[in-house]
């Protein structure tokens, strides 16, 4: 392998990193409803694009600057995030789990198909900010909308983890987490936290979205389940309940995956994921970490 050879493979990494923080941040908010609920919410994906897509309309109306669509799909994630839970979760027995696994299905799908009836399954044009800023650093090329995603995204799970561990919502969260019973005799709301964290994830998941969208320039509803299996892939990967893991497994399947895009073509990049997962299943089966349930 030549110098050239060795640096584009590297060049391949580096940006496959700097995407997969959107990948961290939707493991993420995987992990945290199955550490609070111990249930998997698979419509997380769809209403992470379906949140960008609703970010498009009211930019159009509001006629603000681009970069505020980032708040716009986090505020739309928070509402439909909230709607998930009230639909799919608040009023299903919780004793049955695969009740509210296939209701999140059905979620899925109405969000895909609103978004299909919706823009006649034409893929949407998303604005792409700094797209046209290039940092050389040495012999590398960084490209400025990926540096702004990735800090983007450093800084939604930064607050986020001193939401989670310096806020007294953080703490009743957490003791939902791992002792719903006993918090609940402390006079917490198990159902107004269980509300709250879907508002939460909504919020990091509309990030997410918009963010994807303007890494790629577009929207689309065939986005949804790619990025449902990419999310659920890096939570597996991070160990389940696992909130530093999910940070962790995202940049990795980021980078793995660009890296096997560079050496194999797209076709074939998503194959090589599904071999890193296997890898984990068998070597490392609880994931990067392995918490108990709900324990970060």
């Amino acid at each position: 392998m030549s110098y050239l050879d060795v640096i584009d493979t590297l060049q391949s990494v580096a940006d496959g990193v700097l995407f997969g923080a959107t990948y961290s941040l939707l493991g993420i908010g995987f992990t945290l409803v199955f550490g609070v609920m111990h249930k998997i919410n698979l419509s997380y994906a769809a209403a992470s694009i379906g949140a960008a897509y609703a970010s498009l309309i009211v930019l159009s109306v509001v006629k603000a600057p681009a970069i505020f669509i980032f708040l716009l799909a986090g505020l739309a994630g928070g509402i439909i995030g909230f709607l998930i839970y009230i639909v799919c979760f608040r009023f299903i027995p919780q004793a049955n789990p695969l009740a509210t696994l296939m209701s999140t299905v059905g979620a899925l799908l109405l969000i895909d198909e609103i978004i299909v009836h919706a823009t006649v399954g034409i893929p949407v044009p998303y604005p792409a900010l700094f797209s046209d800023v290039i940092v050389n650093a040495g012999p590398f090329t960084l490209r400025g909308d990926l540096m702004f995603m990735f800090a983007l995204g450093c800084l939604s799970m930064l607050l986020l983890l001193v939401l989670l561990y310096r806020t007294k919502l953080g703490i009743a969260t957490r003791a939902v987490a791992q002792q719903p019973v006993a918090a609940q005799l402390c006079g917490i709301s198990i159902p107004r936290i269980n509300g709250l964290t879907f508002v939460i994830t909504g919020v990091v998941g509309g990030i997410a979205g918009a963010m994807i969208g303007a890494a790629i320039g577009v929207l689309s509803p065939l986005l949804s389940l790619p990025l449902t299996t990419k999310g659920l892939i890096v939570t597996v990967i991070g160990g389940l309940g696992s909130i530093p893991g999910a940070i962790i497994a995202g940049l990795l399947v980021g980078g793995f995956e660009n890296l096997f895009q560079y050496f194999r073509g797209v076709t074939e990049r998503d194959l090589y994921v599904m071999l890193l997962l296997f890898g984990f299943l068998v070597f490392r089966p609880g994931g990067i970490f392995s918490p108990a349930a709900g324990r970060d």
